[in-house]
């Protein structure tokens, strides 16, 4: 019997064979599927990340200048330097492990933190260190590592380390962001920052980008420049000085404000203690960081009276000539309020008021015209409200004037009770300079755009609280003060000096009384007084050596003064005698 076995084997033989390719197509199909369908976002994901380039494009930040009137030139205050960071596309690593182990060890960082870095699934980029030294981007360079790349930034540098220090602050890091902190890097963070571009490119095996490949770029665009006001000789001058008067008087501070009464143009704005805009990092005491000069709130004392003294002349209520009694001390609701000399000065003019910083007297004029008027006056000198300078401000407080109550009167009218900055003295004081007319101060002359536009800051009034005839009355007044009063010291030979002395008590912090030992000693005033080229406040912190600002602030003023006066080739307007 012949039996058909071999062709029994074949037809075996061949379903396996069919059964397997059968088998092999449905995983093939199953797993394209799964690739194609289900994970294909993912694996075109990958694909670009290996084929493709990202790069995060730094703007430059923006300058901060001024003008050397001795050279004519525009000097950088605030510039930058080019410096490297190292950072990672997570797409790109092909061993996680490794690239934070290797790293770590180079950079003095934890594996932990990088290997959560550079996992960070669709991060296409990750910042790991900045300010790179050379040796460790050469290390990092000799590991050859994937995905791990450099980039340069700008880092910030100030070439004259302490000038105008708290008026510029400086750029550091806030939630690992380069941010600026204090000053006008602060408040002009946003246009001195620029914007950030970005750049999308094919690449080879090797990272470098294919030309003639597709690329989508988006450019970074840099930051503005700032043209300040300020005079780099007079600021250099006026920093020298307040230095001197707070060692010299022993005093925790100082400040000075030198601005032009005509425009509001600030020309110097300084602070003493200071520090190294570049070596901010090694500063112990954080709080020298804040510009006083725009948001050190304080009562200003005796150089209010003027502004009261103002508010009654421009009332018609008194005159220079009118004269009261002066007993030495007011009594009012139980309160006594005496003379800082606490004596009585018997019949007293409002100018000898000025002269001899009677405390009765300026409450005297303040009663003339009663207190809605006065605290009317006081607002419309910019009190209790911001000036609007480009710097962070503080707005001073008038809490005490809104609580109607008689007493808070009584002292506000010679500078106690109330609180005001640096900066709202010298606008309420350019109305007294200018004519009755206030000029809101500033410190920014123009801004430079990307472009290459310019916007030139325009000056603006920022009110006129009192007439031009009351201007050149307080202005006399003043002139007196200087002339024949507590202003002596801050007299200049051969000029018309208007001036106010102020020495104010210090609030306890818990607001209940003031503090034994401690004031603030200020002097505030412009010159030549026919035609005033300045306006300058000066003020110490705790002086230890002396007690009034006569004795304080006047001589720092004094001597600023006469510097800027020679500077400016301001000729003399009257006789100098010896």
């Amino acid at each position: 019997m012949r039996t058909n076995r071999p062709q029994n084997i074949f037809y075996q033989r061949s379903s396996l064979v069919t059964a397997f390719f059968i088998l092999f197509f449905l995983v093939l199909t199953g797993r394209l599927f799964y690739l194609q369908v289900i994970n294909g976002q993912q694996a075109r994901d990958r694909a670009d990340s290996q084929h493709s380039i990202y790069k995060k494009l730094f703007p430059s930040r923006g300058e901060i200048k001024i003008v050397d009137k001795v050279s004519s030139a525009t000097v950088p205050i605030a510039t930058n330097l080019k410096s490297y960071l190292v950072y990672a596309v997570p797409g790109d690593i092909l061993n996680p492990d490794l690239t934070a182990a290797s790293l770590a060890s180079v950079l003095g960082l934890e594996r932990k933190d990088i290997y959560s870095k550079i996992t960070q699934a669709g991060k296409k980029y990750v910042p790991l260190k900045k300010n790179l030294t050379d040796s460790e981007q050469q290390k990092i360079k000799d590991l050859k590592l994937s995905g791990v790349y450099f980039d340069s930034e700008d880092t910030r540098f100030y070439p004259e380390n302490k000038l105008l220090s708290q008026v510029l602050g400086f750029v550091g890091y806030k939630n690992d962001r380069k941010a600026g902190l204090y000053g006008l890097e602060r408040y002009f963070d946003k246009d001195l920052a620029g914007t950030p571009g970005e750049l999308v490119a094919e690449g080879d095996t090797s990272g470098t980008v294919i030309f003639g490949a597709n690329r989508k770029e988006r450019p970074a665009v840099d930051g503005v420049n700032l043209i300040l006001t300020i005079d780099k000789t007079i600021q250099f001058q006026a920093e020298s000085i307040i230095k001197d008067a707070v060692i010299k008087n022993g005093a925790d501070g100082g400040t000075v404000i030198v601005a032009e009464p005509s425009s509001g143009r600030i020309l110097a704005m300084a602070n003493y203690p200071d520090y190294n805009l570049n070596e901010y990092n090694k500063v112990s005491y954080p709080a020298v960081f804040n510009n006083l000069a725009t948001t050190g709130v304080f009562e200003p004392g005796s150089t209010f009276k003027a502004i009261t003294m103002a508010a009654a002349v421009n009332e018609g209520k008194v005159t220079p000539e009118t004269t009261y009694v002066d007993r030495g001390s007011v009594i009012i609701d139980g309160y006594t309020i005496k003379n800082s000399d606490a004596k009585a000065h018997g019949l007293q003019t409002m100018t000898q008021v000025l002269d001899e910083s009677l405390n009765t007297g300026a409450i005297f004029a303040k009663e003339q015209i009663g207190n809605d008027k006065f605290f009317e006056y006081v607002k419309n000198f910019g009190f209790g409200q911001a000036t609007g300078v480009e710097l962070p401000e503080g707005r001073g407080n008038l809490d005490n004037l809104k609580a109607r109550v008689a007493v808070n009167f009584h002292t506000a009218s010679f500078g106690q009770g109330l609180t005001v900055t640096p900066i709202q003295l010298i606008e309420a004081y350019s109305a007294l300079a200018n004519q009755g007319k206030m000029m809101k101060p500033f410190i920014i002359q123009s801004k430079i755009l990307p472009t290459g536009a310019v916007e030139n800051t325009q000056v603006m009034e920022a009110g006129q609280p009192i007439s031009e005839k009351t201007a050149n009355v307080i202005s006399a007044m003043l002139v007196s003060v200087v002339e024949n009063g507590h202003g002596k010291r801050a007299g200049v030979p051969g000029y018309y000096i208007a001036g106010k002395t102020g020495t104010a008590q210090v609030p306890k912090k818990d607001g209940r009384g003031y503090e034994e030992n401690n004031n603030i000693g200020s002097f505030i005033g412009y010159g030549p007084v026919e035609d005033p080229k300045f306006v300058m406040l000066v003020r110490i912190d705790h002086p230890r050596d002396v007690q009034f600002a006569e004795s304080t602030a006047a001589p720092a003023w004094g001597k600023i003064a006469q510097f800027i006066l020679n500077y400016m080739q301001v000729p003399p307007t009257r006789p100098i005698t010896k």
